[in-house]
């Protein structure tokens, strides 16, 4: 359904009448600019190859209507190949349903929650392994043992406990873990569902207890087989928009899935820092170049670490924007970013090959790339570097705008992180991604000079 021009995108994105603070979405359905239904469907030849570059610079001026948007997202992330045909592209999604369906079982058999359509918040088991016989962790986990606690509509802890679909848990497996993965594993399983009553919660969405134990199942089920990784907090912030863009929850779980594969070193961490630090890095040396007097001043305020920007990074503002505008900045972001071998690239190794054959060797046109990929492309033919994200930039371009404001008032750490709060709900995505692009253009220069 196409709506009147300018028309606001809430109403697909509901939130619940008692969050009257929640910032109100600045994205608009613009006739003309918005990527519609109608012109998203034209782009598919009869076979089902897709002209993606027309697609680029559509969602780059004006967004995607929210009724399409998961499938685009689909091509935007890589899922699939806008080369490829419509019967390869339903061959790929039915073998990838089945792989999610054997990992999900999987985890069933070890904790039998997973698929009931509830989720648990008590730690299951002890650090060596030995299970947990607290009462509220045997009630989170067999139900059928005793009463379940009150719950309001999915609001807050209170949730985690509807009866529903009692009759269908399977009778957990009380023994220890077998090995230190599946401890891992198990140990995990709590803080996933601590995070999914956090996750969006002021959202109409999210009072389905159905929705919030997808969210925690997919999780759950990509922090067993992401044996490096596993689970941090943060993921559910960028989990929790496939499930509602994509009904299925296999597609859900394999977008998310492959928008991991570009945010996971983020989430990388070791005895001594933290993956993310590799990007808080180059905001610094951004900022040195762009801006050198701001640099100088949070450097004597102490942040030259520029942790401040930590939650920008890791969960691509999901907490400086709302919901809607949230997902606007990602497409834009993915739509300046996009090469169209990010499925060759993500894809199964003999897989790939099999797939790509016919294409190897063939040169792409520039156009067939994100408007910043081909930036970056044109530098990197110089210097040899590999490229900094456009998530980089955007904050670059937010202390920017704020510089004025941090160099006068910002006294400490305290006055920079409460200033960079007060944008909340008050940025606008377009022109942070517009803002973005102009300060990568400057750094390119300024850094070639240095």
């Amino acid at each position: 359904m196409w709506f009147d021009t300018g028309a606001p995108t809430d109403s697909f994105y509901e939130v619940r009448a008692e969050c009257s603070d929640v910032p109100k979405t600045r994205f608009k359905i613009k006739a003309g600019k918005t990527l519609s239904e109608r012109r998203w469907k034209a782009a598919f030849s009869p076979e089902g190859h897709l002209e993606m570059s027309r697609m680029l610079s559509r969602i780059q001026r004006g967004g995607i209507h929210p009724t399409i948007r998961g499938e685009v997202w689909e091509f935007l992330l890589g899922c699939y190949d806008p080369k490829s045909t419509y019967e390869e592209r339903e061959q790929i999604r039915q073998r990838r349903r089945k792989q999610y369906a054997k990992w999900k079982e999987q985890c069933c058999q070890m904790f039998p929650v997973i698929g009931s359509g509830r989720y648990i918040t008590a730690p299951i088991i002890t650090e060596d392994g030995q299970p947990i016989q607290d009462p509220l962790v045997l009630l989170e986990a067999n139900p059928q043992k005793g009463s379940a606690l009150p719950h309001d509509n999915g609001d807050a802890e209170d949730s985690e406990l509807s009866t529903s679909n009692r009759s269908e848990t399977k009778k957990p497996i009380n023994h220890p873990p077998i090995d230190k993965k599946e401890i891992q594993w198990k140990l995990t399983l709590h803080q996933i569902g601590l995070d999914v009553v956090r996750t969006d919660r002021t959202l109409v969405f999210y009072e389905k207890q159905e929705n919030l134990a997808k969210l925690w199942d997919i999780l759950a089920v990509y922090a067993w087989i992401d044996t490096d990784i596993g689970y941090c907090q943060g993921m559910s912030d960028l989990c929790s928009p496939m499930i509602m863009l994509l009904e299925d929850e296999a597609d859900a779980f394999w977008c998310f899935e492959h928008l991991m594969r570009r945010l996971r070193g983020n989430f990388r961490c070791t005895d001594s820092s933290v993956g993310v630090e590799t990007q808080l890095s180059n905001l610094a040396l951004i900022t040195q170049v762009i801006d050198p007097k701001l640099h100088q001043h949070l450097e004597t305020l102490g942040g030259g670490d520029y942790l401040f920007a930590f939650r920008m990074l890791m969960v691509l503002f999901r907490r400086e924007f709302s919901f809607g505008d949230s997902l606007y900045l990602w497409e834009m972001m993915w739509a300046l970013e996009y090469d169209p071998d990010f499925f060759s690239m993500y894809e199964e190794t003999d897989s790939a090959n099999e797939k790509a054959e016919g294409s190897k060797g063939k040169p792409k046109s520039m156009h067939q790339y994100g408007k910043f990929e081909r930036e970056n492309m044109k530098n990197k033919i110089k210097n040899g570097e590999a490229p900094l994200p456009i998530s980089v930039f955007l904050v670059a371009s937010v202390l920017k705008e704020k510089s004025s404001k941090l160099l006068t008032e910002a006294r400490g750490l305290d006055d920079v992180v409460k200033i960079l709060n007060d944008i909340t709900g008050n940025l606008d995505a377009k022109k942070a991604c517009t803002g973005a692009m102009k300060l990568h253009r400057k750094y390119l220069k300024k850094a070639k000079k240095v």
